[in-house]
């Protein structure tokens, strides 16, 4: 199902594409701009207050798609992994409160001195083992999220939709699912079969859009770039999640310090027409 006409109505903003917004601009913009849907991110939240933001978001009309983020599974140190569990759970009830099915997962890079990528994966299924039931009782899906290789040391050793699915398809798809995000798949050849692979189990949970520009920037982590400004191709993305019966919401994340210093009202402005004639 795509939009008619150029419409919005699976457009989501995720609350770091336009950082410099509080959450009452955020909800005030998106409305202005008729987008229905935000997906937010665990400390802005916080600072608010988790039922405070749960409540300016309702209020406003709007759906929250997504909340980031859980995960960090794979230390070893026994108190350290315990720590990573509780903060996990407060992110399901968190998430319970403001209403979204979603929790993305970034699931954790090597632990310090550790070359051993299997077995960090394996401590993630762990985890999630703990986790998936607490969340399903609370109405969440745990959502794996593979990032770039280029991000398996520090931040997750889970860099491919393939190995994602290999985790989750361990679970209830009710319980477990996965992130296409075109800013870490756009890569690989093998995300068409894996993303139909996905649709065919339900696995489907979130599906967010940021491009790819290079030269990275110093620390890579903020290089995002606006839709249109790199090498994806969105539309193709789109087409093939579309084919495994995903209706459900399309949302923007960008991480990037030059659309974070413009007019926020101007960068929305600026997402909803490159989606419109990119992704649609």
């Amino acid at each position: 199902m795509t939009g008619v006409n150029g419409d919005l109505t699976r457009l989501s903003l995720n609350q770091e594409t336009i950082k410099q917004w509080s959450l009452p601009e955020l909800a005030e913009g998106c409305v202005k701009a008729g987008v229905p849907g935000v997906g937010l991110w665990r400390a802005p939240v916080q600072e608010y207050g988790v039922e405070a933001a749960a409540r300016l978001i309702r209020d406003a009309g709007l759906t929250v798609t997504s909340l980031c983020r859980g995960g960090f599974f794979t230390a070893i140190d026994p108190a350290e992994r315990a720590a990573a569990l509780a903060d996990n759970r407060a992110a399901i009830d968190e998430a319970a409160t403001l209403g979204t099915d979603t929790l993305v997962l970034v699931s954790g890079g090597l632990p310090p001195g550790s070359r051993d990528l299997f077995a960090a994966r394996e401590r993630i299924a762990d985890a999630l083992a703990e986790l998936a039931p607490y969340a399903a009782d609370r109405g969440v899906r745990l959502a794996i999220e593979p990032l770039h290789p280029m991000y398996a040391s520090d931040r997750c050793v889970v860099s491919t939709l393939a190995q994602a699915l290999d985790l989750a398809e361990r679970f209830p798809a009710e319980q477990v699912g996965v992130v296409v995000d075109t800013y870490h798949l756009w890569w690989d050849d093998t995300v068409a079969t894996q993303i139909t692979r996905a649709g065919a189990g339900g696995r489907l949970a979130s599906f967010q859009l940021a491009d790819w520009i290079t030269p990275l920037p110093e620390g890579v982590l903020l290089g995002r770039g606006q839709l249109g400004d790199g090498s994806v191709d969105f539309r193709w993305f789109r087409e093939r999640v579309d084919a495994t019966g995903f209706t459900g919401p399309i949302e923007v994340e960008i991480f990037n310090p030059a659309l974070w210093a413009r007019d926020g009202a101007e960068v929305l402005a600026e997402v909803a027409d490159r989606y419109r004639t990119l992704v649609l």
